[in-house]
């Protein structure tokens, strides 16, 4: 059968109606879900599903969700919200309930598997997106009665969406009210310090409800311990350390306006909506921008862990993969870009660090290179002749453990010897791959449901040299993510630094008409 939507012009010509030019913009720009439409229409021999004295409570019923489509991020515009509005229900109506159908279908693929497709904004995405024959899940929805709840029930039903759709409710009513104040530049403000810059920073968090205006008689310029407390608070929202102390980062999160927090509230919400229906029972979430890893399991956090990521100009994808293995005391199998960018300058400047560091060299022949023949300062970086791995022990790059989920970024989890840099509130300085703190607890905890592989084995194994392989009885699904918006159980949700800039991106696709759904068979 054809597409129907498009003859939504000719069915309103044939009933004597004439959409206004509003209507028929907002139609030809917004029609997206005609192939999912034209079985609906054809499993229900034609029908109509919303209009008419039977249909119309059920038209209402749309009216009313796709409003709410506000709630979740969404733009109720994009679901035909202006032509809806000028359609009467109660009369059966082809043109509008095609639109009905459209705007039914379409915010709930939205609502499912995101507005964007993830890798139009992330290229590595490779998560597997939510899925359902939506023909046939409004059928179910028009018999029960139920359009709003069926809607509801295709976003995300994680604490974390909630979290953020209540963080959007709040903000969007902060920016309603109107700019809140600024704080002027100038130095840093301590608990105890007085001026005019104290009432700029007290009326800022007076407007936000972390501070109560000060009582009568009081100095509203004074850093007093009340105010103190409001910093520290805010701080906390801001991933910032909680210190009181009012510096450069605090002064740029405080000055950052409610419409960009609703902007950047959106942004995560879709990203929510990216993610696969099942994560897994067991499952590891690294948030790149937050530099932390969680190890869930039904549902739990069991493990929290800091994270090292990529550097600006090596920075680390977001994908999902499945950890299949891992490796204790792992040799280094120095990536060729690796060994001409990073160590073959290293080994110019100082060839003893190339035996002092553990690394063996190997030519194209398979052969060991003694490294003491070798004239580093002649070999050619463009056709770099050998092969690099690096042995293990107190040195190696990869420390006691990596985890592997096999996948085309080389990218995994592993340890690091330089585990001082865990002491840094931004830590971007790996190459692509994550390191994590602590990692041989949470070899234990990939481990638990391996049997033979119990703590005491983990930390007996990796207390040797000899480089060990586990493998998992389970594969444990891995989902590099990145998050700016995060729930936190003291603040709602928190704040990140958009690390990689990538924030400005999504927004503003999102504030593009949307792109025509695929399929969704």
């Amino acid at each position: 059968m054809r597409s129907i939507l498009p003859s939504l012009f000719l069915s309103a010509a044939v009933l004597g109606l004439t959409p206004s030019s509003e209507v028929q913009a907002t139609v030809l720009a917004d029609c997206r879900a005609c192939e999912t439409s034209a079985r609906f229409y054809e499993q229900r021999e034609g029908s109509f599903a919303w209009t008419g004295p039977a249909n119309a409570a059920l038209f209402e019923d749309l009216r009313a969700a796709v409003a709410g489509a506000a709630a979740h991020g969404l733009d109720p515009a994009d679901y035909h919200a202006a032509a809806l509005a000028q359609i009467d229900p109660s009369e059966p109506d082809r043109y509008g309930d095609e639109l009905a159908t459209d705007a039914y279908l379409t915010l709930a693929a939205h609502l499912l598997a995101g507005r964007l497709d993830p890798v139009s904004i992330e290229p590595d995405w490779t998560a597997a997106r939510r899925g359902r024959d939506l023909a046939a899940y409004l059928q179910g929805a028009l018999a029960n009665g139920a359009i709003g709840e069926s809607l509801e029930a295709l976003s995300p039903a994680q604490p974390g969406y909630a979290a953020l759709q209540a963080a959007l409710q709040r903000y969007r009513g902060l920016a309603e009210a109107g700019p809140w104040p600024q704080v002027s530049e100038g130095g840093v403000l301590r608990p105890g310090d007085r001026g005019p810059r104290i009432a700029e920073v007290r009326a800022r968090l007076e407007a936000t409800g972390d501070v109560l205006p000060v009582e009568e008689g009081g100095d509203p310029e004074v850093y007093d311990n009340a105010l103190r407390a409001a910093v520290e608070t805010f701080q906390r929202r801001a991933s910032l350390d909680p210190d009181g102390v009012i510096g450069p980062r605090t002064l740029i999160q405080l000055n950052t306006r409610a419409a960009e927090r609703v902007a950047q509230i959106k942004a995560n919400l879709e990203r929510w909506r990216w993610l696969p229906e099942d994560m897994g029972r067991r499952h590891i979430r690294v948030n790149i921008a937050d530099f932390s890893l969680e190890a869930r399991q039904d549902g739990v956090v069991e493990r929290r862990h800091d994270v090292i990521v990529g550097r600006l100009y090596r920075r680390t994808p977001v994908f999902s993969g499945n950890m299949t293995y891992m490796v204790l005391n792992p040799w280094w199998e120095t990536p060729p870009s690796l060994a001409v960018r990073d160590k073959l300058p290293a080994f110019r400047s100082d060839p003893g660090a190339v035996q002092r560091l553990g690394f063996q060299v190997i030519d194209r022949d398979g052969t060991l290179v003694d490294p003491e023949t070798i004239d580093w300062a002649n070999v050619p970086a463009r056709n770099f002749p050998y092969r690099l791995r690096q042995a293990p022990g107190p040195q190696n790059a990869l420390g006691e453990v990596k985890f592997m989920f096999p996948n085309p970024h080389n990218v995994y989890l592993h340890d690091t010897p330089t585990r001082g840099l865990f002491a840094q509130t931004r830590r971007d300085f790996s190459s692509g791959c994550v390191r994590v703190r602590d990692p041989l607890a949470l070899a234990e905890w990939v481990t638990a449901e391996t049997p033979g592989w119990e703590a005491a084995r983990v930390q007996a194994v990796a207390a040797g040299d000899a480089e060990t392989r586990v493998q998992l009885a389970r594969g444990v699904p891995v989902h590099i993510l990145y998050w700016t918006v995060i729930p936190d159980d003291t603040t709602g949700v928190r704040f990140v630094d958009d690390l990689y800039d990538r924030d400005q991106n999504l927004i503003a696709a999102l504030g593009l008409a949307p792109p025509p759904l695929e399929s969704r068979d």
